[in-house]
């Protein structure tokens, strides 16, 4: 079931900037950062035709529906038209860059848009940033396409650091502990009329709350049985947010 949160969408990232001593205007995760690669050249081929009802956007991981998730990709997800516009290495301003002055949604007319970006972002912006960031991601999203749904996913959790190579799970306490500040921030911006928000992260944890390997095995990317798991998680949602 998707989480209820009525709160407007409006201010919130404004505000919640500001309390952190920050003019959002100034806001680095929320600038456009060029993203000029083969990758996204691609994309402009690919959405030339103009098909596609739902579009996935993110990073490493969105884009590894075409790596390991690329089974669970195909028997969860085809019949919604999906097309997959994740790039690794993104951060929230690589996505602004790519869906305002890269143009690679501009022929599309998707019914709904998946969103799951901001772990990149982790190392130099404050979570109140990434927050921001998003924000911006989805105001922009918003204005090029208002008819368009979007169900904004919590980013999922990861490694803090603090771990070997020889670690089979990242126990609950090495947790990138920005994850769940972006989450509770991000949870306010759904309105449940054209955004929705779902936090998914709990389901990759064992019941001690840690990451293991079979899951991720990075303690980042995910298995073919991570993405099986964000399948199941979310194709109930997507088929019920195109109704």
């Amino acid at each position: 079931m998707l989480k209820q949160y009525f709160l407007p969408l409006g201010a919130i990232a404004v505000l919640t900037l500001a309390a952190a001593g920050q003019d959002p205007k100034d806001n680095p995760a929320a600038k456009p950062l060029n993203r000029d690669i083969p990758r996204h050249k691609q994309f402009l081929e690919i959405v030339k035709k103009g098909e596609g009802d739902v579009i996935f956007i993110g990073d490493s991981i969105t884009q590894g529906w075409e790596g390991n998730g690329k089974k669970a990709w195909a028997e969860h997800f085809a019949q919604f038209k999906p097309i997959n516009l994740g790039i690794g290495g993104d951060q929230t301003g690589h996505v602004l860059w790519r869906i305002t002055e890269g143009k690679e949604i501009e022929p599309l007319k998707p019914k709904l848009a998946v969103i799951m970006i901001g772990t990149n972002n982790t190392a130099a912006h404050s979570p109140e940033q990434i927050a921001g960031g998003i924000k911006a991601i989805i105001d922009e999203l918003q204005r090029q396409k208002p008819e368009m749904k979007i169900l904004l996913l919590g980013v999922f959790p990861r490694s803090g650091g603090g771990v070997s190579k020889e670690d089979t799970v990242c126990p609950a306490e090495k947790l990138h502990k920005k994850i769940p500040a972006i989450n509770e921030i991000i949870a306010k911006y759904a309105d449940n009329k054209k955004v929705f928000y779902k936090d998914i992260g709990s389901r990759f944890l064992n019941k001690d709350g840690g990451l293991e390997r079979r899951i991720m095995p990075d303690f980042l990317h995910l298995s073919a049985e991570g993405y099986a798991i964000w399948a199941e998680a979310i194709k109930d949602d997507i088929a019920k947010l195109l109704k």
